[in-house]
């Protein structure tokens, strides 16, 4: 299978964060980011030249190289691309080959996949900067569109009673069930599913997705949210918070607020129905 290869002329990291945000929705599956140039892959027969000209029609005087390159190893790729990621002196995430890094409060070890949520994505890193905030002692804990489980992991490193992690991708599946292992948190379940468990409720909700994923999913967020529960969002840019903020105040949502990371926000509302 042959891949198309974009190679993109940007300004800053922030403008390549959001050329990586809007080719995701489009199929691009690899992504490669260097001081101004950012490297974009999808199958060429994924391609969709209309849905590629909305993303262009977002962005002024776009520079690219179009390109066709043979099947690409990504693993093999994302392994050697994967550096530590650091978020503060709070949690660092390395690979196995990685050495251990000193003076943190937590360390996630990961098996670097193309999963989306090794923490190098300003939403990741934004949700865990949440998370630091909030009291996961004896909580139970929902990470819906788990990633690499990085989120859920780090969920259950800070007490959690028990953790759901769900995604709806296979790949994300086999990759954050290994993570779970290797992290030896045993109080994970990890399940394959693209909606909220309707039967249980839980005291905190982490989701890091996007704008349409969560927009529907928000009525049964509130359900499967117990009274006070934390709901952690990320997955979106500037443009979408107030569209965000509507969503959560319809659904009976106290809105609490929103952090920015570049182009980036994270939005913390609570439950406070009976």
């Amino acid at each position: 299978m042959n891949y198309l290869q974009f190679e993109f002329q940007t300004s800053n990291m922030q403008e390549q964060e959001k050329w990586v945000a809007l080719l995701s929705e489009k199929g691009f599956e690899g992504f490669e980011e260097d001081e101004n140039i950012l490297n974009a892959f999808i199958p060429e027969h994924l391609f969709d030249d209309a849905e590629f000209l909305q993303v262009i029609d977002r962005f002024e005087n776009v520079r690219y190289i179009k390109t066709i390159v043979e099947n690409i190893n990504w693993n093999k790729k994302w392994e050697e691309d994967f550096k530590p990621v650091l978020v503060d002196d709070f949690v660092a995430i390395r690979a196995t080959f990685h050495h251990a890094i000193k003076g943190m409060q937590h360390e996630i070890i990961i098996t670097p996949k193309m999963s989306f949520g090794t923490g190098h994505h300003a939403t990741t890193y934004l949700m865990i900067q949440q998370m630091h905030q909030l009291d996961f002692a004896g909580k139970t804990v929902l990470d819906f569109g788990t990633g690499t489980g990085v989120l859920a992991i780090l969920a259950s490193k800070m007490g959690a009673k028990n953790v759901m992690a769900i995604d709806y991708d296979e790949w994300s599946i086999t990759n954050t069930t290994e993570n779970v292992l290797q992290n030896e948190c045993n109080n994970i379940l990890v399940r394959k599913s693209d909606k909220v468990p309707s039967n249980e409720t839980y005291d905190i909700i982490l989701a890091n997705i996007n704008l349409n994923v969560i927009v529907s999913n928000i009525a049964v967020i509130v359900e499967a949210s117990v009274k006070g529960a934390i709901i952690v969002l990320s997955g979106f840019l500037k443009e979408n918070e107030p569209d965000l903020v509507e969503a959560v105040t319809n659904a009976g949502l106290k809105y609490i607020k929103t952090d920015h990371r570049n182009d980036w926000i994270v939005m913390v509302a609570e439950n406070l129905s009976v």
